[in-house]
């Protein structure tokens, strides 16, 4: 009201070119008074303090690995994902992390987040202590900056042969229990992010070794009542190999970092019995 009570008084005792001029002049005001209030705004945005791990094999000022530390704006329900976003975006456009669904569904942004295995979109900043440190998963090799080389992981849950092998032709209905599929339903969430085969000591020491995605996939077909008898005695080969289950010591990292709540130090467990009956003999 004041601005256009100024502006009729100027309309009235100044010439044309004045009222121009000082029209202007207010317009400036206005928008320099809106430009303070929106840094007056960002200086109360809580900012996050990220150190993030820099590694390019290819860049020869970049081939010693080291930590780049970020201020980024972090309002509440920032991830880490979106505050490594914001990093890329506005300060280092060569960061180099993977993501993708950003709703904790393809597994892709799997990182070691404050010396814990999470995902970056799953894991809020305001949750955390400062500062966020941001590495790749361990015991993997690192390719560039956050990202690892994820074949060997691939290679062990393919291993398992992970999908379904029915004993009645593909045309045919195939009927599951109501039982049976919560029996394996926590099983079946598996993302493949390999957050749990990044925690695992075993696997940091045998490089065979399955894993327990690898081996919690298996059981997810394995105990599926719609497969026969002789699909999962072979699949019990695979697991009951000398880098099989047998190899887990029941240290529960796997299932503490999982993102998706699977018991796999459960299954695992149960297929280590599994594996116990079938060699049992009677006479």
């Amino acid at each position: 009201m004041s601005t256009q009570l100024q502006r009729s008084e100027i309309e009235e005792d100044e010439s044309p070119q004045d009222q121009r001029l000082e029209r202007k002049r207010l317009d400036e005001g206005e928008r320099e008074a809106q430009r303070a209030e929106e840094e007056s705004t960002d200086d109360e945005t809580p900012r996050a303090h990220l150190k993030v791990f820099r590694y390019d094999p290819e860049v020869e000022g970049k081939r010693e690995p080291r930590f780049d530390d970020f201020h980024v704006p972090a309002p509440k329900g920032t991830t880490v994902l979106d505050a490594l976003m914001y990093a890329r975006d506005e300060f280092d456009s060569s960061l180099t992390f993977r993501h993708s669904c950003r709703q904790a569904v393809c597994g892709s942004d799997a990182l070691f987040i404050n010396g814990s295995q999470r995902l970056g979109c799953q894991t809020q900043i305001e949750d955390l202590e400062s500062p966020v440190r941001v590495e790749p998963l361990p015991h993997q090799e690192v390719e560039k900056d956050l990202v690892v080389d994820m074949e060997h992981f691939y290679e062990q849950m393919r291993a398992v042969e992970p999908y379904f092998q029915g004993e009645t032709p593909d045309e045919e209905e195939q009927l599951q229990s109501r039982e049976n599929r919560e029996k394996i339903k926590m099983s079946t969430r598996c993302i493949w992010c390999g957050a749990c085969q990044s925690s695992c000591n075993i696997a940091a020491g045998d490089n065979q070794y399955l894993g327990p995605a690898a081996i919690s996939k298996a059981y997810r077909f394995a105990m599926d009542e719609r497969e026969g008898e002789d699909i999962k005695e072979h699949r019990m080969n695979i697991l009951e190999q000398e880098h099989g289950v047998w190899r887990c010591q029941t240290q529960f990292s796997c299932t503490e970092v999982c993102p998706k709540d699977i018991p796999l130090t459960e299954h695992i467990q149960e297929m280590k019995r599994e594996a116990v009956k079938d060699n049992l003999k009677f006479w």
